[in-house]
C-alpha cells in the first residue's frame, strides 16, 4: 500500500503542479488502533509555485482526491496550513507528529521546529474537549456502542490530560497517550477494549463499560473548567512569514 500511495502522491504533483513538503498517516493508523478494515488516512502539505499566489484569481487550497473503501488522501496548501499553524491548529500539530511519515522534505523538518512557537495549550485543549464531548454525547450513551468509539473519546481525554502536564502538543499514538496518563485502574479494561478494537470490524456493538463512561464523564466536565482558565498568549506572523517566503523560493522550477 505504501507505494501506491507514493505512486497517487507523485501524480498529484504532477497534474497539480505543486511540491509537496510532508505526507503522512492521520487516522486510526497512526493512533495505534486501526481495525483489519481500517482505510487510509494520508493527509499532505504542498506548495505552488510564486505565481501562482501573485494570481488575481484565487487557487483552492485543497486537493482532495476520491475517497474508496481503502484511500482516503487530501492536502492542505502550504499558505492554509501557515495561517492554521498561526492559530494553533491541532489537526496540523498532528499532522507534524505522525509516526507515519511517507514523504518527507527538510522544509518539512524546519517547520516541526518553527510549530512550537505557535501552540497553544487553551485552544488546544478546547479542541480536544470538544472532541471528547461531541463523540461521547453521540456514540456512548446507549446500551450497545461501537467499541471504536471508545478510543474517539479516550484519546482527545488523555491528549488534554498530556496538555495540561507538559505543555505541550500530544502525541498521535494511543499508545503513548495512555502510558503517560491513563489511571492504573483502567488499564486492564482498556487493554481488553483495545485488542478487541484491533481484531475486529469497525461497526462491532459491545456493552457500554460502565467504569469508562464515568472517568469519561468526569473528566469532560473538568476539562472544560480547566481551559477556561487557561491565558491566550499573541504571536507574531514573522516567523511563519520568512518560512512561507523560503518554501515558495524553493519550489521555484530549475
Amino acid at each position: 500500500m505504501r507505494e501506491t500511495i507514493l505512486s497517487k502522491l507523485r501524480k498529484i504533483e504532477e497534474d497539480e503542479k505543486v511540491r509537496i513538503l510532508l505526507a503522512v498517516e492521520s487516522g486510526s493508523r497512526a493512533w495505534d488502533f486501526a481495525s483489519p478494515d481500517s482505510d487510509y488516512d494520508v493527509r499532505f502539505l504542498y506548495v505552488r509555485a510564486q505565481e501562482d499566489y501573485l494570481r488575481l484569481e484565487q487557487t483552492r487550497d485543497v486537493i482532495e482526491l476520491p475517497i474508496n473503501e481503502e484511500l482516503d488522501i487530501n492536502g492542505w496548501d502550504l499558505q492554509k496550513a501557515l495561517r492554521l499553524l498561526y492559530q494553533s491548529n491541532p489537526t496540523l500539530f498532528e499532522w507534524l507528529s505522525s509516526p507515519i511519515v511517507y514523504l518527507e522534505t527538510e522544509l518539512a523538518q524546519k517547520l516541526r521546529s518553527i510549530a512550537q512557537e505557535y501552540f497553544s495549550v487553551k485552544k488546544s485543549l478546547y479542541h480536544y474537549v470538544s472532541m471528547a464531548e461531541g463523540n461521547y454525547r453521540d456514540y456512548l450513551k446507549q446500551d450497545l456502542v461501537r467499541a471504536k468509539k471508545y478510543f474517539y473519546v479516550l484519546r482527545p481525554i488523555l491528549a488534554c490530560r498530556w496538555i495540561l502536564e507538559k505543555r505541550t502538543a500530544p502525541p498521535m499514538a494511543f499508545s503513548d497517550l495512555a502510558e503517560a496518563e491513563l489511571p492504573s485502574e483502567l488499564r486492564t479494561e482498556v487493554s481488553r477494549l483495545l485488542d478487541l478494537k484491533t481484531h475486529s470490524c469497525e461497526l462491532n456493538k459491545i456493552p457500554r463499560i460502565d467504569c469508562i463512561n464515568e472517568y469519561l464523564d468526569s473528566s469532560i466536565e473538568s476539562m472544560k473548567e480547566l481551559a477556561k482558565s487557561e491565558p491566550d498568549i499573541a504571536r507574531s506572523w514573522d516567523s511563519l512569514n520568512t518560512f512561507f517566503l523560503s518554501a515558495v523560493h524553493a519550489a521555484k522550477p530549475d
